[in-house]
């Protein structure tokens, strides 16, 4: 049977509204009876006087599982917060890198036992231990890479390349030996030891950390000059783990030979510097000339052609053995460099070093030429004086360094002429 408002025939299958299938689509689950907005009381509820059928529900309960997000995001907010608010109260910082500890040097003149050989460059070093050594930066080789301690490979490379940088322009930049300012040589210093690397070359001192020498080589320009711009070099570069692992250490160990000569191509003498004077007397004509230095050097004879002695004679011989010696007036002089340097992560990123010691030898020089500022070789045909060393005061305790001097081996030195 029909109600009045509905077709004689009933609705027609398919029809919206028809029969049932309006409902089909409609799933009563539990989500769908979780989120009405009205709920039936139970029959217990209901038997209460004035008691609805019905109850509101709370709009929270509608949410179901979207109400513990929300307080799940909440919370991850409030420790957002809590975390910006407690870094701007108490940042955090890095701690400080320690600063470099200063350099410790020695510097050691080496002086000759005999008169030093003279001769061209090329013919001092064939007849010289540098016979052969490599020529400049090519002496200065890298030695196998590998990883070391907590450094990776190309961290270590980094070190030695960084190093061999150091030893190259220290050690064979004209600029630097000829006693220039030596910025490449700075650029390359940790920060924290430029102070000491520039008090040492303003004033420099022998007290063990402001010797200019200990970290580098430089000549006194008024006296010298390089004979031959191709230096000879003969050494090794080391890397291994400083204790604790957190930093490279890297060794130098390198012997330079340079050609030099004076500076004015005459004959020239450092403090405590002599020639061998020929000897003679106003009548046999052997004549002597002073020099800058207050030494004598041996001149020409002067007298003419006429009967010789035995006494002129051997002031003959003497006089061109000198003259023999000294050539063209170049000489050899060697440096022996120990370098240590650390890098530490710091160091490795900005492709700095820390120098932490310099064990420096040279010679030929004489034992008070003063060489914590320049070096001032001993130059052809010139002898070590009886100049001594600096004293040292046991009782000094704000010097670290004592003076020394040594005595440079006569196989050392370029062999005799034949």
């Amino acid at each position: 049977m029909t109600g009045p408002g509905d077709p004689p025939e009933g609705t027609p299958e398919g029809a919206p509204g028809g029969g049932e299938d309006e409902y089909r689509s409609v799933v009563f689950d539990e989500s769908f009876v979780r989120a009405a907005r009205l709920q039936e009381f139970s029959a217990q509820e209901r038997m209460g006087d004035h008691a609805p059928a019905v109850r509101s529900r709370h709009a929270w309960s509608r949410f179901g599982g979207s109400r513990q997000a929300l307080i799940l995001v909440l919370l991850i907010a409030l420790a957002f917060g809590t975390a910006i608010y407690m870094g701007v109260r108490h940042p955090y910082r890095p701690p400080n890198p320690s600063p470099a500890p200063p350099l410790r040097s020695t510097v050691i003149p080496l002086a000759p036992v005999g008169t030093v050989p003279g001769g061209r460059p090329g013919d001092l070093f064939e007849r010289s231990p540098a016979a052969g050594f490599r020529t400049g930066a090519e002496g200065v080789n890298l030695p196998v890479v590998r990883r070391t301690g907590e450094f990776s490979e190309n961290q270590v490379m980094t070190a030695l390349t960084t190093a061999k940088e150091y030893v190259v322009r220290s050690s064979l930049d004209p600029d630097t030996l000829a006693g220039g300012p030596a910025r490449g040589v700075r650029l390359l210093l940790d920060t924290s030891q430029l102070d000491q690397f520039d008090r040492s070359l303003e004033r420099p001192s022998a007290d063990g950390r402001h010797a200019a020498t200990g970290w580098l080589v430089r000549f006194d320009p008024s006296q010298v000059r390089l004979a031959d711009p191709h230096v000879r070099v003969e050494g090794t570069l080391a890397a291994e783990p400083a204790a604790g692992g957190n930093a490279l250490e890297i060794t130098a160990d390198y012997t330079f030979v340079y050609a030099v000569r004076p500076a004015d191509d005459r004959s020239a003498g450092g403090p405590g510097n002599t020639a061998p004077a020929a000897s003679g007397t106003a009548t046999s004509g052997t004549a002597t000339a002073p020099s800058g230095s207050g030494r004598a050097a041996p001149v020409a004879d002067a007298r003419p052609m006429g009967g010789v002695t035995a006494h002129e004679g051997k002031a003959h011989a003497e006089t061109h053995a000198v003259a023999r010696e000294r050539g063209d007036g170049a000489s050899l002089f060697t440096v022996r460099r120990e370098l240590h340097f650390r890098f530490d992560r710091d160091d490795l990123r900005d492709r700095r070093l820390e120098l932490q010691s310099s064990y420096l030898q040279a010679g030929p020089m004489s034992c008070n030429s003063g060489p914590e500022s320049a070096l001032r070789p001993l130059l052809a045909g010139e002898r070590a004086g009886n100049g001594r060393p600096q004293g040292t005061d046991p009782y000094a305790h704000g010097s670290t360094n004592a003076s020394l001097c040594g005595v440079m081996a006569p196989s050392a030195e370029p062999s005799p002429l034949n």
